[in-house]
């Protein structure tokens, strides 16, 4: 489940990219907050702290306060910049308690499938709809024992209590296969490993004269 961080933001009253440039010398992020038919809420964050919120979670939420407002966001979308990774501008979703949001969860795959064989992801993150205040930080789909060409579906996922996944039942996630053997590539280590084994023997041989 998200957790959820409370962040003090300040109001934005001049716009434009000298001012957004101006913000982010002083260690902050223009960011804004939109959702529930009200106008969008400029305003700024500390880098930091909005750094330290979002790390390693897929779908953060925050209770952000403006001016003696309280809000409760979801981070939709941070922009970076493309070389030093600094963050840019920040996109934040207005929630309300007990409904449900659209976002898409990653996949983490557990257990091992039949020996000889391997699993391949088809759905690295699947969109899903969930709680605000309860959506999980992964969707688990265990392969413990699958054997070559089972497949695992949304239908046959087990989701937490109040998640709905947007993708049909029938929609593969995972298959489980058998990896092919490259022949020739065999076949070259295996004739490797004769010429390997005979300039040995040869030179047991000649040390043996």
């Amino acid at each position: 489940m998200a957790e959820r961080t409370k962040l003090i933001a300040e109001a934005r009253n001049s716009f434009g990219k000298g001012s957004s440039r101006q913000l982010r010398r002083a260690g902050r992020v223009p960011a804004v907050a939109y959702g529930h038919g009200t106008d969008p809420v400029h305003m700024s964050v500390d880098a930091h702290e909005l750094f330290l919120a979002i790390k390693g979670q897929a779908n953060a939420l925050l209770d952000v306060e403006l001016d003696g407002e309280k809000m409760l966001v979801l981070v939709k979308d941070i922009q970076r910049h493309p070389i030093s990774r600094d963050y840019l501008h920040a996109d934040l979703l207005r929630v309300k308690r007990g409904e449900k949001v659209q976002v898409e969860v990653p996949v983490e795959v557990i257990g091992e499938p039949a020996p000889g064989t391997i699993h391949t992801v088809e759905y690295m993150a699947l969109p899903i709809l969930a709680p605000a205040t309860d959506i999980p930080d992964y969707i688990t789909v265990d392969v413990t024992g699958r054997a070559d060409g089972e497949h695992i579906t949304v239908g046959d996922i087990d989701f937490p209590a109040g998640v709905e996944c947007e993708l049909e039942s029938d929609t593969i996630v995972v298959v489980v296969t058998t990896p092919e053997v490259d022949l020739e590539l065999e076949a070259a280590d295996e004739a490797a490993a004769e010429a390997a084994s005979a300039a040995s023997d040869a030179e047991a041989k000649e040390d043996a004269e």
